[in-house]
């Protein structure tokens, strides 16, 4: 018999709005045993991560647990329900014992203290060790979770480290006390797939090392297949299905757990739109298990495209002139040093770029962050300025317009950025946000006409007119992405850049706003730039993929033919990165893991 670590009986968890109480937490259970990963999955809304910030007593104030048992073997108190625990007492587990991974980084760290200070006030409080003690502490802790120059990143700020440092960061702060439990809440989630790939095998590493046991959440089955061995789904608050990863993924039993699995785009078959949950979550579907309702490979495969037909499409959409052609690109930032600010430097974002898009094509630009890729795509509208080479658009070359010149290319070349939230006004209502660019391209005479057409574009996608006069705060992340998609279209535009447009997204959602950009380059004859980090989904959307890497165009070609035959070693590293989430990988990552249990094990016998 396994011993038991975590064990959640019936848990739920309200929380008071002015209007009613919500149940996001509706009764659920489920066993962790030491030595074991486990993973939560769902989407936004699913309660998976109100149940990671119950464990640690971090629920927000309007929330509040209302029955069921966490029961934690705590390894100086024996098995203690956290639930039922005074603040105070809780104190000593937060941290101590159960250490926790928060999704977003910069927001978790506070940026007016060194990153080393922050790792150094966790054990300070906890070990009750001298200043020095804690940054030689602190020092090995950066070192085991690699981060480079330990001894400088002690003296860095957040806003000097990448996105993937700062998680690491973040990683040698919950671990600083030695937990016996790891939560991490979506640490990996809009992050390079190399970085990704680099936190769980991490992760995967520090479990092994140090016995510590893993709550990852995710709202991605394929990135929890990598590092878990349990499995819990989570929808609405309640636990839908969960077991041994292997089993969940081979032969998923609930739809919403089939519809999860089938939002990824696959990498070894080409669709034309992308299976959603509701494909599989019919009415009264929420209630379904044992295997009841659709198959799996039978939803997807009715969406694929066979390569004939792919080369028929292509045959006629490369046989006309191309819509955009970009020559020699080249877009440098000054590094100025010294009291004067004398530039010493450039770091050559744009370095020599060249190629041509064709009307109606999908053009997808892939590289890790700081390759170049969203410079290019502002670049090319001019929200950057170019610092040599020519960007010609149906024969104008937009370097050599002035800004009352390029004003009507504007309206035909448009863009949706990657944070919806930041990118709307919250103090205007959507239709207003909509209509803006309207009023000052002139598109239509009066406003009841504009408003008529605002509202034709929230139910073009999938939005209805009770939205007009709600303010961006009101809605999810996938429903303001929508709102940017209809703003963008609102002009008629020929041509849009989609910025890392779907990156931070719910699978699902993701899913249904690609199938949306997909269906309207078929009814208005977009072309789209499709800028993204995410190798898979550049290869669902693309009809051919621009690798960058450190601001030069790596390679260029079918997006096919580069995702399975790369020429480049940094795009085949690219295509490695991505969790694969087949059957015979998760076989493979399970058997690595208890091999370097095993190996760690062996290690320490001596020592006893």
């Amino acid at each position: 018999m396994s011993e038991v670590l975590l064990e959640v009986k019936n848990l739920e968890i309200e929380f008071k709005t002015e209007d009613e109480t919500v149940r996001a937490v509706d009764g659920i259970s489920f066993t962790l045993n030491k030595g074991e990963s486990l993973g939560i999955v769902g989407e936004s809304g699913s309660g998976k991560t109100v149940s990671s910030l119950a464990l640690m007593r971090l629920i927000p104030r309007a929330g509040r647990i209302v029955g069921g048992e966490m029961n934690f073997a705590s390894r100086n108190r024996g098995m203690v329900n956290l639930a039922a625990l005074p603040e105070k007492e809780m104190r000593f587990f937060r941290g101590n014992e159960i250490g926790m991974v928060f999704q977003e980084p910069m927001t978790s760290l506070n940026p007016v203290y060194t990153c080393g200070n922050q790792v150094m006030e966790a054990i300070m409080l906890h070990q009750k060790v001298s200043r020095h003690e804690s940054i030689n502490r602190t020092i090995e802790l950066f070192k085991l979770v690699k981060l480079p120059r330990p001894e400088k990143i002690l003296h860095s700020y957040p806003h000097q480290l990448s996105g993937g440092q700062k998680q690491r960061v973040m990683i040698a702060m919950a671990m600083s006390c030695k937990p016996s439990l790891l939560i991490a809440d979506e640490p990996t989630t809009a992050l390079d797939v190399t970085v990704q790939a680099a936190i769980l095998d991490l992760m995967k590493e520090l479990q092994a090392e140090t016995d510590m046991n893993i709550v990852f959440i995710s709202h991605d089955l394929g990135v929890i297949a990598e590092i878990a061995e349990k499995v819990v789904v989570m929808y609405k608050g309640k636990v839908v299905e969960q077991g041994n990863i292997l089993d969940v993924y081979s032969n998923p039993q609930h739809p919403y757990t089939k519809g999860l699995l089938a939002c990824r785009p696959p990498l070894n078959k080409r669709l034309y739109i992308l299976p959603t949950v509701s494909d599989f979550m019919q009415p009264g579907a929420a209630s379904v298990s044992n295997g009841a309702g659709k198959k799996l490979n039978d939803v997807i495969d009715k969406y694929v495209i066979t390569p004939e037909k792919r080369k028929e499409q292509h045959l006629q959409l490369y046989k006309n002139e191309p819509i955009l052609k970009v020559q020699n690109l080249k877009t440098y930032f000054p590094v100025r040093s010294g009291f004067l600010g004398r530039r010493v430097e450039y770091v050559k974002a744009v370095d020599d770029i060249s190629f041509d898009v064709f009307p109606g094509e999908t053009l997808g630009v892939v590289g890790e962050s700081g390759s170049g890729k969203t410079t290019l795509g502002r670049t090319i509208l001019r929200l950057i300025e170019p610092t040599a080479g020519s960007i010609i658009y149906k024969g104008n070359d937009l370097t050599k317009m002035t800004a009352s010149e390029i004003k009507p290319f504007r309206k035909r070349i448009q863009i949706i950025f990657q944070d919806p939230y930041s990118s709307l006004d919250p103090r205007s209502t959507i239709g207003e946000a909509i209509m803006e660019p309207m009023k000052v391209h002139h598109v239509l005479s009066t406003d009841r006409e504009r408003k008529r057409r605002v509202i034709e574009l929230l139910e073009r996608v999938n939005m209805n007119s009770s939205h007009f006069n709600r303010y961006p705060h009101e809605f999810s992340g996938g429903q303001r992405q929508r709102v940017c998609i209809a703003r963008a279209v609102a002009l008629n535009p020929e041509f849009i850049i989609c910025d890392e447009s779907v990156s931070s997204l719910d699978v699902s959602v993701q899913a249904q706003a690609l199938n949306l950009l997909t269906e309207l380059r078929k009814d208005f004859g977009f072309t789209y730039i499709f800028i993204s980090h995410d190798i898979s989904v550049v290869k669902f959307i693309s009809d051919r993929m621009l690798v960058m890497f450190n601001g030069k165009l790596e390679e260029l070609g079918d997006a096919d033919e580069v995702f399975f035959n790369p020429q480049k070693e940094y795009t085949k590293r690219l295509i490695g990165a991505i969790p694969k989430g087949r059957v015979e990988d998760i076989k493979a990552s399970m058997e690595r893991r208890i091999a370097m249990k095993n190996k760690e094990a062996k290690q320490a016998e001596p020592a006893k």
